[in-house]
């Protein structure tokens, strides 16, 4: 399924989904925003799953994807993240939707399973 808006003439526009969700997350003063995706959340190899990055800044999400170090799908996600968090959104989650119990076990466990992004490493 596709997100759909509309430009001033009425034409139908496919828009990035992670893109609007932080948009608007930014729009609405969120302080969390949850993406979910098909892996692990962000991973420092992108050949072994199980690689995961647990937290990262802003400004390391963006040499990531810069590097070429995330690739295809996670590319969309981490500037996503990256304008949510620059735009007053405290934390972006980028979790495996496949994980049973994965938005709980992010959410409430100090490690959580995905990759947390955040303005500036703290």
């Amino acid at each position: 399924m596709c997100s759909v808006a509309t430009d001033g003439q009425k034409n139908a526009l496919n828009v990035n989904a992670d893109s609007a969700a932080a948009a608007i997350a930014a729009a609405v003063g969120a302080s969390k925003l949850i993406l979910l995706t098909d892996t692990n959340g962000v991973l420092a190899d992108k050949d072994n799953p199980s690689s995961t990055i647990s937290k990262l800044g802003a400004t390391e999400a963006r040499n990531l994807v810069a590097t070429g170090q995330a690739n295809k799908g996670m590319i969309p996600k981490l500037e996503a993240a990256i304008h949510a968090v620059e735009k007053g959104v405290a934390s972006v989650h980028l979790i495996n939707a496949g994980i049973p119990n994965s938005l709980l076990v992010e959410v409430f466990t100090h490690s959580g399973i995905g990759t947390m992004v955040v303005s500036a490493e703290r």
